[in-house]
């Protein structure tokens, strides 16, 4: 309301005119605008703006007070496949539930922050370490207690990483990267833990950021190749297959080995659309020899665990044997045994549609993952892999002898071939041979090898 005053000259009175303006309208629309600009649409938790600014403001009066403030760095494990299995909307119900229970855990003056994704910033004011200790104690208990999301029980954890003003940075930049660096950490530790800053993290982390970030353009930088490694009869000495194995060309991060950015695809979840990139290009590989007129041979394909559960796996591969045209027996697709027993009946199911197209299956590094008899009879596997730990010493280790010999004859019990990796030396290939090992895969006869090396590797195998 706005009121203007008008004198009359003549009659010597004084009029008040006002006037009313419903700005109703307006207000709502800054209200929208400033909670847009403040805060996340599904949680309404303050976003990372209000956050930048909270944090700055609690800088300050840290600073002129003398005392201390934590920055947690909050990031779900696993939370990837709660979007896979049961979709985006019990993702979202999901997250909702959580900024809810982070918000239970700290005081009014704290600040609970959805960073992105399934990330979520705590800003915790005028604190000390040990009530820091507590506060995370009590988040990760909080967070692991079941939800009940769509009807469906789900379980999930986090990794918390912690960083202390003034101690570990004394802006937002600083204290922001360095609570994300030891929550890597905490990842790194077995994920469901949280880890303070320290400087040492740096180092290892940071590689493995930056190994992440490069594994994501990959396939599109045209970076990862295949390499084949030959799988030979063990009474003939023939070929009777490759196995498929993943490299990465990449200089800058000086070529990393399988062992440093698998777990990484894996726990990222690139690992499966490199899955699928690995299989399709194996399968057109194939396709080449056999149109080449070399006497066809079983390529094997490891599957990892996210790839497998991917609810749409058994029609990729299908799609994938269509598109190229290589024969389905052709294929194995290599599944570890800690795979295969993690939720073994709904397994089956599984692997009964790929048995049905005519695809085989093997159980990779037999004996390591505490396989039930019960299941493994019941599962359509056409052979074992005796894992390379135990072959490694069955000249010199006789309970590794043993635990080879009972692979193979249960094997021959139930039907299904083995196959010995990490073959070295004449001493293990004899020992494999006379125990009745169908088929052995090592240095002994071969390393992996790129496409070119192999095929002439292969020209002169077949001229023996």
């Amino acid at each position: 309301m706005s009121i203007s005053r008008v004198l009359d000259d003549q009659d010597n009175l004084t009029y008040y005119i006002a006037i009313f303006n419903d700005i109703t309208h307006k207000k709502r629309i800054e209200n929208e605008i400033h909670q847009l600009a403040f805060y996340d649409p599904l949680t309404g938790s303050p976003n990372r703006h209000l956050l930048r600014d909270r944090l700055n403001q609690a800088i300050n009066v840290a600073h002129r007070e003398n005392t201390q403030l934590c920055l947690i760095f909050l990031d779900l494990d696993r939370f990837k496949e709660v979007n896979d299995t049961l979709g985006h909307g019990a993702g979202d119900d999901l997250l909702i539930e959580v900024a809810q229970r982070l918000k239970n855990c700290v005081r009014d003056v704290d600040t609970v922050c959805r960073f992105g994704g399934d990330e979520f910033i705590l800003l915790l004011n005028d604190i000390n370490e040990k009530t820091v200790i507590e506060k995370a104690q009590t988040i990760l208990a909080t967070v692991l207690k079941q939800y009940v999301i769509q009807n469906e029980v789900l379980t999930l954890s986090a990794s918390i990483g912690i960083a202390m003003y003034p101690r570990d940075g004394e802006d937002y930049a600083t204290l922001l990267k360095n609570a994300d660096t030891a929550m890597y950490g905490a990842k790194e530790n077995g994920r469901n833990a949280f880890r303070f800053y320290q400087a040492e993290l740096d180092g290892s982390t940071m590689r493995r950021m930056v190994v992440e970030n490069a594994l994501r353009n990959a396939i599109e930088n045209n970076e990862l190749w295949l390499a084949f490694q030959p799988q030979i009869c063990i009474t003939t000495k023939n070929l009777k297959g490759v196995e498929v194995l993943l490299r990465w060309n990449n200089e800058t991060l000086n070529h990393p080995s399988p062992d440093e950015f698998i777990p990484i695809a894996e726990a990222t979840g690139l690992i499966v659309s490199i899955g699928e990139w690995v299989l399709k290009e194996s399968l057109k590989q194939a396709k080449l020899w056999l149109d080449a007129g070399l006497e066809p041979f079983t390529i094997a394909v490891n599957i990892s665990a996210r790839q497998f559960w991917n609810e749409n796996f058994s029609s990729f591969v299908h799609s994938s044997l269509l598109e190229t045209g290589v024969p389905p027996h052709l294929l194995e697709l290599e599944l570890t045994e800690r795979v295969v027993m993690r939720e073994p009946e709904a397994i089956i199911d599984i692997m009964n549609e790929l048995s049905l197209l005519g695809v085989k299956i093997s159980i990779d590094d037999f004996g390591t993952g505490y396989s039930s008899l019960n299941y493994l009879k019941r599962l359509p596997v056409t052979k074992l892999k005796i894992d390379q730990s135990f072959v490694r010493d069955i000249e010199s280790d006789n309970d590794d002898g043993i635990i080879v010999l009972s692979i193979i004859q249960l094997a021959k019990a139930l039907g299904k071939e083995t196959i010995a990796e990490g073959v070295e030396t004449l001493g293990q290939e004899l020992f494999l041979f006379e125990n009745g090992c169908d088929t052995i895969q090592g240095f002994l006869h071969a390393r992996p090898m790129a496409i070119t090396i192999f095929e002439s590797w292969l020209d002169k195998k077949l001229c023996e």
